[in-house]
């Protein structure tokens, strides 16, 4: 029997159970899948594959959790340490941009550095985060708030980045297209969520902004063929620069009115996948997850 470890953290959040549907997919394949912390004190070389899937809390130790990355190997973990090392770090997106790919225009400012005019509405987050973790709406007129965003993230020795706020997202919202093993599996909407100004209030206990929890957060949908292109481009972009296809991609962008999608976000460390709202598709999620898995086994 193969045996799978579903690389996780302690305590587990019950709002991002869904990575059971596809262990029991794969159960029923002759597929065993462990659920394991990342930090656990085990033998990685026990598994013949370790697929991260809810490491939650790995931005707040990301120097240990990207040396376990190394420790585990490429061989072994999917996806590979390399292209995590480049994902938990937005800065990312210049890259893309210089590969042709359509991003936001990117401002970055290192702790304590100078501060550029907004010219408008403008979106600030830290370069390495996740769950709209200190993620804010600013204009020229609240630039005091916008700036005690700042000089926190800068106390906490971290690089933010300034993009231009999309205004089409308040209609369309963001789309998410999914890709497992290089293939096209299913598309996402996510609504605007971001407050109208100032910073996205958290959940109590946690670092994760309250409307992630949101169960109307997301839905499934359908992609237009502009916006599958481009998350096919990005991905075959990906299995290029790292010399591996990944195990799993969520690549998130927002279309024009005109239907020019824009690159929001490439999420290939640990992305939310929901794989519940798919349970209804002529081939479900879970399955097609399950696919990608014992394609990389094999």
């Amino acid at each position: 029997m193969s045996q799978v470890a579903y690389v996780t953290c302690e305590p587990r959040m019950p709002e991002w159970d869904d990575d059971l549907l596809s262990a029991e997919v794969l159960a029923s394949r002759g597929v065993e899948v462990e659920f394991v912390a990342w930090d656990a004190a085990i033998d990685w070389d026990s598994y013949q594959l370790a697929v991260i899937r809810s490491t939650w809390d790995y931005t707040s130790r990301l120097d240990e959790f990207l040396a376990w990355a190394d420790s585990v190997g490429p061989a072994k973990l999917r996806n590979v340490p390399a292209l995590l090392r480049w994902n938990t770090d937005k800065r990312y997106l210049a890259e893309l941009d210089g590969a042709g790919l359509p991003v936001p225009p990117t401002a970055l400012v290192a702790p304590h550095g100078a501060v550029p005019e907004f010219g408008g509405r403008v979106v600030i987050k830290p370069v390495s985060g996740a769950g709209a973790r200190d993620t804010g709406v600013f204009s020229d007129e609240n630039r005091d708030e916008a700036m005690e965003l700042l000089v926190r993230l800068g106390e906490q020795d971290e690089i933010a980045m300034i993009q231009p706020y999309i205004p089409w997202v308040e209609e369309s919202g963001e789309t998410a297209v999914i890709f497992f093993g290089g293939r096209f599996a299913y598309a996402l909407r996510k609504r605007a969520f971001l407050p109208e100004s100032g910073v996205a209030p958290v959940r109590p206990g946690t670092t994760v902004a309250a409307a992630m929890f949101e169960k109307d957060l997301v839905t499934l949908s359908e992609a237009s063929e502009a916006e599958i292109q481009l998350g096919a481009e990005t991905v075959g972009w990906l299995a290029r620069r790292f010399g591996s296809m990944p195990l799993y991609a969520r690549i998130d962008m927002v279309s024009s009115p005109e239907g020019e999608p824009v690159l929001m976000e490439v999420e290939a460390t640990e992305p939310s996948l929901y794989l519940r709202q798919t349970t209804d598709l002529e081939k479900p999620g879970p399955e097609l997850f399950a696919d990608a898995v014992e394609a990389a086994l094999a």
